[in-house]
This record gives C-alpha cells, sequence and structure tokens, in this order.
C-alpha cells in the first residue's frame, strides 16, 4: 500500500481541485495539488487528463468527488455544464476509479482535518466520539452529508442531496421571503437561499420587503459591501443568511442525530468567518424549542481546509485498496 499511487479529485460547479494520495503506515498524505476553474476545460475528461499528464507518477485508480447525485457510476453535475462516468474515466489508466458526492467525500475528511484548520462556531469542543456528525454548507450550491459512527468504531458515510429540501421559514420576515421567492420558484428548497446565487435571491427579496430598489446582480459584491460596512442594506442580507444557515444547520443536525459535531464547508463559509462568528448563527442553531438543550451540546465548526474533501476521497480509495 505504501507505494500506490492514486488520483483524488474534488469538483464542484465553480473550481475542480485534484491531487495524488498515497498512504504511508496508515497515514494519508497528498501531493502534487492544482486547482483551476472548471470552465478551463470543455469536458470533466480534458480536466482529469491534463492534471494526470502533468503527473511524474501516473496513478493506477482513484475516486473523485463531485458536486451532485451519481446515478450507476454517471454524474450530470447539479451547477456545471460538464457531464462523466466511471466508464469514461477508465479510458485515462485508471482501474478502478470511482465517483462519490462531494459532500460525502467531507463526511469521510471532516474527523481528519487537521485542527488548526477549524474554526469554532459554539458549543462545546468535542461532540460524542461515537456519535453521527454532520456537514453542510454554502457554495455555488448546498450540500449535505452524515457521517454515521458506532462504539465499535465502524463508520458509513450518507450521501445525500439535503440542499433541495423545502426552506422553512423561522420569523415573519422569513415568511415574507419564502411568498416573494415562490412567485419565482414553484418549489423552494434551501439551496435556493443557501449559496452564492441563493444570496443574491436573498437580497433582491429583502429590498422589496423594505421597499427600496437594488441594483446589485453580483452575490461577490453583497458579501464585499457587507463585510465593509455590516450596517449596510448588504450587511443585513449577510447577517440574515447567517441566520438561515444556523437555522438550517441546526436542523440538518437534529435530522441526523449528529451529537458528534456539525461542520460547516463550502467555499462561502471560510470567507466571511469573522462575520459569521459575529452573527445569529449560533442562536438560530440552539433555537429548537424543546431540544434546544439536545443541539446546545453540539459542537459547531467551519472547515477551513480546502483539501478536506480530497482527504475524504483518499480515504475511500484507500478503504476500497486494502478490500481488494
Amino acid at each position: 500500500m505504501n507505494d500506490l499511487r492514486l488520483l483524488v479529485g474534488d469538483v464542484g460547479g465553480t473550481n475542480a481541485r485534484f491531487a495524488i494520495a498515497r498512504c504511508t503506515d496508515g497515514t494519508i498524505w497528498l501531493e502534487h495539488h492544482d486547482s483551476f476553474p472548471a470552465e478551463r476545460y470543455p469536458t470533466f475528461r480534458e480536466g482529469v487528463a491534463a492534471f494526470i499528464d502533468g503527473c511524474d507518477v501516473k496513478p493506477s485508480g482513484g475516486v473523485i468527488a463531485v458536486a451532485g447525485p451519481i446515478e450507476d457510476g454517471t454524474i450530470d453535475l447539479t451547477n456545471s455544464p460538464w457531464r462523466t462516468s466511471e466508464t469514461e474515466l477508465a479510458t485515462l489508466g485508471l482501474n478502478p476509479v470511482r465517483l462519490i458526492n462531494d459532500f460525502e467525500a467531507l463526511a469521510w475528511g471532516a474527523p481528519i482535518v487537521p485542527p488548526d484548520q477549524l474554526e469554532s462556531l459554539g458549543g462545546p469542543y468535542a461532540g460524542d466520539p461515537h456519535a453521527a456528525i454532520a456537514v453542510l454548507g454554502p457554495g455555488t450550491g448546498f450540500g449535505v452529508s452524515a457521517l454515521v459512527r458506532d462504539v465499535h468504531g465502524r463508520e458509513m458515510a450518507l450521501p445525500s442531496e439535503g440542499g433541495h429540501a423545502c426552506f422553512a421559514p423561522g420569523d415573519p420576515i422569513e415568511d415574507e421571503i419564502l411568498r416573494i421567492l415562490r412567485r419565482r420558484y414553484d418549489r423552494v428548497s434551501i439551496e435556493r437561499l443557501i449559496c452564492g446565487p441563493g444570496l443574491l435571491n436573498m437580497h433582491k427579496a429583502l429590498a422589496e420587503i423594505d421597499g427600496r430598489e437594488t441594483h446589485i446582480d453580483d452575490p461577490a459584491e453583497i458579501t464585499r459591501d457587507a463585510l465593509a460596512d455590516p450596517h449596510s442594506p448588504c450587511g443585513a442580507t449577510l447577517a440574515r443568511f447567517c441566520a438561515i444557515l444556523g437555522a438550517v444547520a441546526g436542523d440538518i443536525a437534529l435530522t441526523m442525530g449528529a451529537r458528534g459535531g456539525v461542520y460547516i464547508a463550502g467555499g462561502i463559509a471560510p470567507r466571511i468567518l469573522p462575520f459569521l462568528k459575529a452573527s445569529p448563527f449560533r442562536q438560530r442553531f440552539e433555537r429548537k424549542g424543546r431540544f434546544k438543550d439536545y443541539v446546545a451540546g453540539i459542537p459547531t465548526q467551519v472547515i477551513m481546509d480546502k483539501h478536506a474533501a480530497l482527504r475524504g476521497a483518499a480515504r475511500v480509495a484507500f478503504q476500497e485498496a486494502a478490500g481488494r
């Protein structure tokens, strides 16, 4: 196993990350990292091939985490024009190669993220080591997964499309946001609000509620203005975004029984970390009525490690290699 080199990837709607993984005495190492905009290559296969061509040591197989549901070894990325299959990737000399959901990979990777790459959003320092953990977060879309654990050390990751569950308003303003978005969408999911494009949806809805105009059409502008002036309309939008994220995280913690901890992943949370820490995130996370004490005992942390999904994909790759 020490001389085995495997391809690992993390491909979302915006960016593609790859590395070569090796395992030495049970410790996973990632080498030859590369990251590039997914739009650089017309097809998924071309992006993978370009990375492999640049490697001194060619991988014999691999696991690639992708943003979306995998069906029969095929993925049509939810927020990207890319499409591929395990059969197509095998033509690059990867045997075996497996596609897994990106948040499934994050669920595998979260427990092995270095402690200095985690930032607390409240709650105890550590959760129950034998209980499930939940991983969720906003980026181009909104991902959800969990890692089920038991007292015998057995683990199983649960791929999920929980980001497409219905949005549940938590106060009269969020009732109005839902009403406004229903004019545009027949069904309003969490992802319609808690992701990059969702931030823009929320900003426009809040402007309508306040009776003011907005000409902003870029989520990055909302974030930039909010961080510069938290008391601005953009600051109010981002605060609402963080509050709803906390409420959703608490709901997922209840759904998954995630007493082991809740990890916030995705591209947005690390970029707004100081704002997120000062926001109503944890207040809304714990506002669960009769189950307030239940969720109060659950730690919430932001994954700062850009390679967390690669670490998870590597865990899966070497577990499967060991079982062959």
